[in-house]
């Protein structure tokens, strides 16, 4: 691990720092698969607050 020592003779532990690397761009394939799970999530939403609304006005 990296040390440097300060006046006075303290020793400062720095963490080590991760690898950086460049994020590539989804594919074509994952783009569809964003949709697809955006769709899903989206229609789940609706069908909750439905199912709210129903049984808050079933009586």
């Amino acid at each position: 691990m990296p040390y440097t020592t300060e006046e006075g003779g303290r020793l400062n532990n720095f963490a080590q720092e991760p690898k950086v690397y460049q994020a590539e761009p989804p594919t074509g394939k994952q783009k569809l698969n964003y949709v697809i799970l955006g769709g899903l999530g989206a229609l789940l939403i609706v069908g909750v607050v439905f199912i709210a609304f129903a049984v808050s006005n079933a009586s």
